[in-house]
């Protein structure tokens, strides 16, 4: 006798059929997929809901266990940061990945987070290969699931941007991937191995970026079925070079010259959807799940994040990227059950950063926001402290962080510490600023909540500059379209994270839970040494 049993979780259901027992998990997965949405913000799963299908994030989220209130807990919320805290279990403070790029002192330049000159490129001659995890301090989850398998696990990382294929992948890695727009290819470095396989040269020959191209972007639903959106010509987007509006259809074929090429597939849809048919070949050529160890492989969807800055996040674009990405999940995980079965493999999802609203958008509805300019911060920055101590004392301001020039400082006989804290006094009454902490004040006081604490766990010694800056809420330094991120409040820190299939019953929590916690629970799972500068906790609803 057949009869049905309906469990409803909050808005969301899904259905038991007795008879139908699925497959006992085996005591440990075969393949984990850790699936990173390049600025997902945790409310897309709900304002899109009804236009997805039932196979993506649906079927995740009825499948699955929902974390519901997952947070980052460190500013600046950026990409390179968020991969790399996923993965290690910790924050800035430790991995000491504080920012995509950063005031390196010792050079007296930019450090990028995956920059590596001791390498070179595999598959490209532009210094788009010249990459590496040579920059994070710690050890990840993946580090520790090959050496816990004497190597013999396979970890391999996909994506876009090199910097979020490479510091999921981790240091003992077999490879990472990543797209070089130039040549309109996957590609690697030195640092992994010497050539490309034969199947990912096969693969960058089916040149697929120009068939993705080679037609306009047009909404995937009739445009007035767009309801989550405002409407599609309005003066909060950003254009392409080339275009007189930011509306639909977007004309890729005649854009693309002047908008870089094939690397225009980064801030399309497309770009996904490459992503994921990357993806499948890597799990059937390099045989994932396989063996008798459990292999890895973390990918890195990137082009929402691109969409969100030009578009923002109320923009069809950004909804209609989101629609495909949800065909495109739907692919993979029927790819997976079909190549390895749903009991043998644990899926994770969530996201790197979210994003706020456009600043512009929410003063034209009379909600308080702002725009800090940067630049004018800094030269007006500069000509106090030169008035005051009668020389240039500021090296850089970056990721609002101001570095000094200790040199000058020390020749002079300054007080450091007293001319962090006149920089911070005259930062603090300038409009759109929160709050000012000096490197001083990070380095003898510890916070226990709030936005310093966010700063703090954000905050290297050695690394960071010297005195940190907070804006306030939805003061942004940017352009007056599109969106950023990088701040410690909710809009920024607030992801999607849901753990499927291996051994993972359905539901969802509400209870508030660090995206440092990621790795913790990861390696309880899989019973294997923390990442060695984990400070997150293990999930306790998700490792009892």
């Amino acid at each position: 006798m057949k009869y049905t049993v309906a469990i409803t979780c909050s808005f969301l259901s899904f259905t038991l059929i007795a008879g139908k027992v699925p497959p006992a998990a085996p005591s440990k997965p075969k393949l984990v997929v850790g699936i990173v949405v390049d600025q997902m913000r945790y409310d897309y799963i709900y304002r899109y809901w009804d236009k997805f299908g039932n196979d993506g994030f649906k079927r995740l989220v009825n499948e699955g266990f929902f974390c519901r209130n997952t947070n980052y807990n460190y500013v600046p919320t950026y990409t390179g940061p968020g991969h790399t805290s996923i993965y290690t279990g910790t924050t800035p403070a430790v991995h000491g990945i504080i920012a995509n790029e950063w005031f390196d002192r010792k050079t007296g330049k930019y450090m990028y987070c995956a920059e590596d000159n001791a390498v070179s490129g595999v598959g490209t001659t532009s210094g788009e290969g010249r990459r590496s995890p040579a920059n994070n301090l710690t050890t990840t989850i993946t580090d520790e699931l090959r050496i816990s398998s004497n190597m013999k696990s396979k970890v391999i990382g996909i994506a876009l941007k090199d910097r979020s294929a490479i510091m999921p992948a981790g240091h003992v890695a077999n490879a990472a991937y990543w797209y070089d727009g130039s040549i309109g290819s996957f590609i690697s470095s030195t640092y992994y191995m010497t050539a490309l396989p034969a199947w990912v040269q096969e693969f960058n020959k089916k040149e697929l970026p120009k068939q993705y191209m080679s037609q306009p972007w047009n909404t995937l639903l009739p445009i007035d079925q767009y309801t989550e959106s405002i409407q599609d010509d309005n003066k909060y987007e950003g254009l392409a070079k080339g275009e007189a509006k930011p509306v639909f259809p977007h004309d890729l074929p005649k854009l693309m010259a002047a908008n870089g090429g094939l690397n225009m597939i980064r801030s399309t849809p497309f770009g996904n959807s490459l992503t994921k048919d990357f993806a499948i070949e890597v799990i059937k050529n390099e045989n994932l799940g396989k063996s008798a160890a459990t292999d890895f492989l973390a990918i890195s969807f990137s082009s929402p994040d691109y969409i969100g800055h030009t578009w923002g996040p109320n923009s069809v674009e950004q909804e209609d990227d989101y629609l495909r990405l949800d065909r495109d999940l739907a692919e993979l995980l029927k790819f997976i059950d079909t190549q390895l079965g749903k009991e043998n493999v644990l899926v994770f999802l969530t996201a790197d950063h979210a994003a706020p609203e456009v600043p512009s958008y929410l003063m034209d509805l009379k909600v308080p926001a702002g725009y800090v300019d940067e630049g004018k911060l800094n030269a007006d920055l500069k000509n106090y402290l030169k008035q005051m101590y009668g020389d240039t004392l500021v090296l850089s301001m970056s990721n609002q962080q101001v570095f000094l020039n200790h040199k000058v400082i020390d020749d002079k006989k300054l007080m450091l510490e007293q001319v962090q804290e006149d920089a911070a006094v005259f930062l603090r009454k300038m409009e759109g600023v929160s709050e000012v902490i000096t490197a001083a004040t990070m380095n003898n006081t510890s916070f226990v909540e709030g936005s310093r604490y966010l700063m703090q766990k954000g905050y290297h010694a050695k690394r960071s500059g010297d005195v940190l800056i907070n804006y306030l809420p939805a003061w942004v330094d940017y352009q007056k379209t599109g969106t950023t991120h990088g701040s410690p409040y909710s809009y920024d820190t607030h992801v999607p994270l849901i753990f499927y299939g291996w051994n993972i019953k359905q539901g969802s929590s509400a209870e508030q839970v660090y995206i440092t916690d990621v790795a913790a629970t990861l390696a309880m799972m899989l019973n294997i040494q923390f990442p060695n500068g984990c400070t997150g906790k293990p999930i306790p609803f998700l490792v009892k």
